[in-house]
């Protein structure tokens, strides 16, 4: 199977999805990471600098699972899904021939994020199903799908970490406390992580779970075993 995963910038995919391409990783998938935007803009000083850092970081943190990420290199802050992005993205879709495609949520906060969605939901037309990652915050988003990602949320910590220059702690903080919630949502025991999504049926793809790694294992719901007398 083949995955792939597009962020805006150049952190992005290991916030909103690394834990569930460390478990498509596991199962053997072959995996492709885009980026959209040079990520100039994430910080102070010289930007064509900031750009470099950030370029080498996102390949030590795809470096973690094998992956050689691809650098579209639009300017960070003003992505479009304009004809030079969709074509972009029309390109690499067809060079690649990916089974799924994740990227963010139309909704999500940054404008760069929702331009990037819009661009490949576009670009994807009928060719390929396209899988949203949750939002930051999880803010109005309504996931439809989960995945246990309880056995690589260390990976994942790890590969936000190697974006040393986004100040990355408060990211790593963020990811555990809403991965967490997620698997709660799933009845999830106490230290379990899971990663949402959402899928909107495009026809022909109406059902993509098959295409994804595990959800989080079911667990009843269990009434008190105190005895009051």
């Amino acid at each position: 199977m083949k995955i792939l995963a597009l962020g805006a910038h150049p952190d992005d995919i290991e916030i909103f999805m690394f834990g569930t391409m460390a478990a498509y990783a596991a199962q053997g998938a072959e995996l492709f990471f885009a980026i959209a935007t040079d990520g100039a803009r994430g910080g102070y000083g010289d930007p064509a600098a900031l750009a470099r850092t950030r370029r080498k970081e996102a390949m030590a943190a795809a470096g973690l699972l094998g992956v050689t990420p691809r650098f579209l290199d639009f300017p960070d802050g003003g992505l479009v899904a304009d004809a030079a992005l969709i074509g972009a993205l029309k390109a690499l879709i067809g060079e690649i021939g990916p089974d799924l495609v994740i990227t963010h949520a139309p909704n999500d906060y940054h404008g760069d994020h929702r331009a990037l969605s819009d661009g490949v939901r576009i670009a994807a037309s009928f060719s390929v199903p396209v899988l949203h990652a949750d939002t930051f915050g999880g803010t109005g988003f309504s996931p439809t799908h989960y995945v246990d990602t309880s056995r690589h949320f260390d990976l994942k910590a790890e590969a936000i970490r190697a974006h040393q220059s986004q100040d990355p702690e408060r990211f790593v903080d963020a990811a555990r406390t809403q991965n967490a919630f997620r698997a709660g949502q799933c009845n999830g025991p106490a230290g379990s992580f899971a990663e949402a999504f959402r899928f909107e049926p495009v026809f022909p793809f109406a059902d993509i779970r098959a295409l994804l790694p595990p959800a989080p294992v079911i667990r009843p719901v269990a009434v008190s075993n105190k005895t009051v007398t």
